[in-house]
């Protein structure tokens, strides 16, 4: 585990350590647990993100197939044995 240094100001300092009197745990763990709860809320995307990735694949669903169905079936067929077989190659 690193030891980081931050400067906080007073009311994020009370607030911290009001959090981890309440908590009966110690002001790192409730930081660890903040940035954690922080970083899943985060990985949401925005609605302006929502919107240009679904614009993309609308347009992505537009344009024409660029190989056969039957040329992908083959492919994912090669993939699906070499998972099976773990995942060894073959050489060319």
């Amino acid at each position: 585990m690193a030891k980081m240094t931050f400067s906080l100001d007073d009311e994020t300092v009370r607030t911290l350590r009001m959090l981890a009197d309440r908590k009966q745990k110690p002001q790192s763990v409730v930081v660890r647990e903040a940035i954690v709860e922080y970083a899943a809320k985060d990985e949401k995307l925005s609605d302006a993100e929502r919107a240009r990735k679904l614009q993309l694949i609308r347009h992505l669903k537009s344009q024409p197939p660029t190989r056969s169905e039957k040329s992908v079936d083959a492919e994912l067929g090669e993939i699906r044995r070499s998972r099976r077989a773990g995942w060894s190659r073959r050489s060319d």
